[in-house]
């Protein structure tokens, strides 16, 4: 016949082992549940924001120059890498076009030439024309283009989200600038 004691440390161990298997069920749940609820609980502030990148005066029409905006989804310990540039376009009147400095083959930044009116990538030779279409070498396609508007002297741009090939307006189109805000 069974020990009385046996029967305890028998139901003992298994409500011990009921009690770690939950723990870890627990554990292995928390990140699950954060992939499955992120969406809902992230900041919406942070991720649909119009940030500044100069005031107009700083973007002559017809010439195209560096900007800078500041990631809206950093922290103030990010000190000066929350500082991003990105390259503005200032076709006429209130029309630009703002790229994303990254070539769109290996994310190297691309390099402004005046003189040839090309950007340029040093690390694999793509060059893109001065609406940020491929004009040769081996990005798949032209510039990221960050959407804008223009409030006031302000030139802004939408930096909560990176422009992709995912966003709405994100290749760049000869001729027109799809990205008006």
């Amino acid at each position: 016949m069974n020990d009385p004691g046996e029967y305890s440390r028998r139901k003992f161990l298994f409500k011990i082992s009921l009690l770690v298997n939950g723990a870890v069920g627990a554990v292995l749940a928390v990140p699950v549940l954060g992939y499955v609820l992120g969406p809902l609980l992230k900041r919406n502030e942070s991720y649909n924001y119009w940030v500044p990148v100069g005031n107009l005066e700083q973007f002559p029409a017809g010439e195209t120059r560096m900007g800078q905006y500041r990631n809206p989804d950093g922290t103030p310990a990010d000190g000066q890498t929350r500082n991003l540039p990105c390259w503005v376009r200032h076709i006429e009147n209130n029309r630009f076009q703002v790229f994303a400095i990254n070539c769109a083959h290996m994310e190297c930044p691309v390099h402004w030439f005046p003189a040839s009116r090309l950007f340029m990538c040093p690390c694999h030779g793509g060059v893109y024309y001065e609406n940020g279409a491929v004009a040769a070498g081996p990005p798949p396609r032209g510039l990221y283009e960050y959407k804008y508007k223009v409030v006031g002297n302000q030139l802004m741009i939408w930096a909560g989200e990176l422009p992709t090939l995912s966003t709405e307006a994100s290749i760049a189109r000869p001729g027109k600038s799809p990205c008006q805000g």
